[in-house]
């Protein structure tokens, strides 16, 4: 698992690490009870705060992506059925994070958007994201 943050980015170390975590676990790349590293031991590595990498394990696990217990740590959680106001509300999660972090680069609705569409598309079947038509 290769994780970097970027001190210089617009975009906060805490956003950084948990769009890449989060990327990682939706693609497959972290399977399901694949162990995360303790957070003091990542937020040495990335020299990062461990509050930093508490609140990210923490807002992994509030979105179903990880489970976390004291003396087993963090693990990446098995894929479950979502209801469709689940669905709907980490959608709006995720959209709420990404404008702040759009909005904090300095980026036009219009140039999100857009942005948005070529990741949207650049999406294939392989990555077990396919997009649901029934909206």
């Amino acid at each position: 698992m290769i994780l970097h943050v970027d001190a210089s980015s617009a975009v906060p170390p805490y956003e950084q690490l948990r769009a890449q975590l989060a990327d990682m676990i939706l693609s497959g790349l972290l399977p399901a009870g694949h162990r995360l590293p303790p957070i003091r031991q990542l937020a040495n590595d990335l020299g990062l705060a461990p509050g930093t990498v508490a609140r990210v394990y923490t807002e992994l696990e509030s979105s179903g992506m990880v489970t976390s217990r004291v003396r087993h740590g963090t693990v990446v959680a098995a894929r479950q059925r979502h209801t469709a106001a689940r669905v709907k509300g980490q959608a709006g999660d995720a959209a709420r994070s990404y404008a702040l972090t759009s909005r904090r680069l300095g980026l036009s609705l219009e140039d999100a958007i857009e942005a948005l569409r070529r990741r949207w598309a650049d999406l294939s079947d392989s990555d077990g994201l396919v997009p649901r038509e029934d909206g």
